[in-house]
């Protein structure tokens, strides 16, 4: 199977493929197998519990939703390669050219940044895409480490999200177009 990857500084991005998301639901052995990376124990992340993976796959029946669903965050170090989170979009753009960001770092890798550069790259990769023009994003007003990895990447403040208590972050194509 050929994995659609993306690089970062210290970060492998694979997108998500029907089989990747299957053997995600199966368990840690058949993830680490079908990524060719450790997995940890501690798997999956906050948010990205069995019932979001599943939806995940669901869109994935529809092959052109490739990218613009989950990406895994594995390290790039000089060893063995282990996923330590997931990144990813909500879905395709819209028809104002807005796609949805969300993430989750598994609690031993938190606090190093690696939040901030998946966003990074991912914002990168769908402003490469002629359609977006913009990257917007929903969190809770209290979790500032989340509003700091949006704010670290251009993301500004545009109101309440789409549920009670959720605000809205968005950052807008840098050329305008």
């Amino acid at each position: 199977m050929i994995l659609r990857t993306l690089e970062s500084a210290r970060l492998t991005l694979v997108s998500a493929t029907a089989a990747l998301l299957e053997a995600d639901l199966a368990g840690h052995a058949q993830l680490a197998e079908q990524i060719g990376a450790r997995v940890p124990d501690n798997w999956p992340p906050d948010l990205y519990e069995r019932s979001a993976i599943q939806l995940a796959l669901r869109l994935l029946q529809d092959s052109a939703q490739q990218g613009w669903s989950l990406w895994y965050l594995l390290t790039r170090s000089p060893g063995e390669a282990e996923v330590l989170g997931l990144c990813g979009f909500k879905g395709r753009p819209d028809d104002e050219g807005k796609v949805e960001i969300a993430y989750s770092i598994l609690s031993q890798f938190r606090n190093r940044g690696y939040a901030a550069e998946a966003v990074s790259r991912l914002v990168l990769w769908a402003f490469s895409h002629q359609k977006v023009r913009a990257v917007t994003a929903e969190t809770l007003p209290h979790l500032r480490q989340s509003i700091a990895v949006l704010e670290k990447n251009g993301f500004t403040h545009t109101g309440p999200g789409s549920e009670q208590g959720v605000v809205r972050y968005a950052v807008q194509r840098p050329d305008g177009h």
